[in-house]
C-alpha cells in the first residue's frame, strides 16, 4: 500500500479510542494543511459531501476490494482557517468525481473540514477490507511505502538518497534507502527502509572514500559491496508518478559516493 499522505506526518494507533460519536474508526495522520493526499492503491474515487461531521470526504474503492475513506479534506482557500472553499475539485479534491486513479496519484488535499474545523489539519484515514467494517489502519500505514516527493507532472526534480548497497552492477545499483531529500521542495523523509533500484548511466560519476577521508574517483560502481554506505544524487528529470514512487530503474544516477 502507498502511504496516503506525502510530506512530514505524525500518527499513532488511535483506532477505537472513545469519541463523541463512538469509537474512532480510523487513524488521524497529522500533516500540514493542503498536503497531498494520494491513492493508497489503484481504484476509483467518489466524492462524499453531505456529512457535517466528516466535511469534505472521499471514498477510494481499491482494485483489491478494500475501500479507503479520506476524511476532513481541505475547505480553505488560503492557508488560514477561512472556510471559504467548497468540497470541489481544486480545493478538497485533486481529481474529478468517479475518476480511475493509479496507486500514489494525488486525489485530495489534507485539511480540517467537518467537526475538525479549527483544529490541527490532518487526514482521518479509514480502511474497510472487502468494503466491510473498518479495521485499524495502523498496521497498513506501518508497512506502506511513501512517495519520495510530489510535483506537477513534467516539472524538474532531483533526489539525494542515503542508505546502504544491496547489489551493484555496471549499469544498475540497488540501495536500501534510509533517507531521501527532494529538490526543489526540500522534502526530507527519514527511516524509509525502502529498496530502490537505480539506473546507472555511463556518465555517472562514482567516488569512493579514501583512507584520508576524502572522496576519489573510481572506475565504476561495481566496486560497491553489499552493506556499504552510499549516497546517490539523481539526474534532474521531469517529474512523473513512476519517479515519485521510485519504480525500478526509473531514477537515474548522476553522482554516487561510496563509504
Amino acid at each position: 500500500m502507498v502511504f496516503p499522505v506525502v510530506g512530514k506526518v505524525a500518527y499513532i494507533d488511535d483506532f477505537g479510542t472513545p469519541r463523541a460519536g463512538g469509537p474512532h474508526q480510523g487513524n488521524d495522520i497529522m500533516a500540514e494543511k493542503k498536503s497531498p493526499a494520494v491513492a493508497a492503491e489503484p481504484g476509483k474515487v467518489k466524492y462524499w459531501t453531505t456529512s457535517r461531521a466528516a466535511g469534505c470526504m472521499l471514498y477510494l474503492y481499491g482494485e483489491s476490494g478494500t475501500t479507503y475513506l479520506y476524511i476532513h479534506l481541505n475547505n480553505d482557500l488560503t492557508m488560514r482557517n477561512d472556510n471559504r472553499g467548497k468540497c470541489v475539485r481544486g480545493t478538497a479534491y485533486a481529481v474529478k468525481n468517479g475518476a480511475k486513479v493509479a496507486a500514489g496519484q494525488q486525489i485530495a488535499y489534507v485539511g480540517d473540514s467537518g467537526d475538525a474545523d479549527g483544529g490541527n489539519s490532518h487526514l482521518h484515514f479509514e480502511v474497510h477490507p472487502g468494503g466491510g467494517k473498518a479495521v485499524s489502519p495502523y498496521p497498513y500505514l506501518q508497512k506502506a511505502y511513501r512517495l519520495l516527493f510530489t510535483a506537477k507532472s513534467g516539472t524538474a526534480f532531483a533526489l539525494t538518497l542515503t542508505g546502504t548497497v544491496v547489489s551493484a552492477a555496471i549499469d544498475r545499483l540497488v540501495v536500501n534507502v534510509s533517507t531521501s531529500q527532494a529538490w526543489p521542495s526540500g522534502l526530507t523523509l527519514t527511516k524509509l527502509n525502502r529498496t530502490i533500484a537505480l539506473n546507472v548511466p555511463e556518465t555517472t560519476v562514482v567516488q569512493s572514500l579514501s583512507p584520508t577521508g576524502t572522496f576519489r574517483a573510481v572506475a565504476d560502481v561495481t566496486l560497491a559491496q553489499k552493506g556499504d554506505k552510499v549516497v546517490v544524487w539523481t539526474q534532474p528529470a521531469p517529474a512523473t508518478l513512476k519517479a515519485q514512487r521510485a519504480d525500478d530503474d526509473v531514477l537515474r544516477s548522476a553522482l554516487i559516493q561510496l563509504g
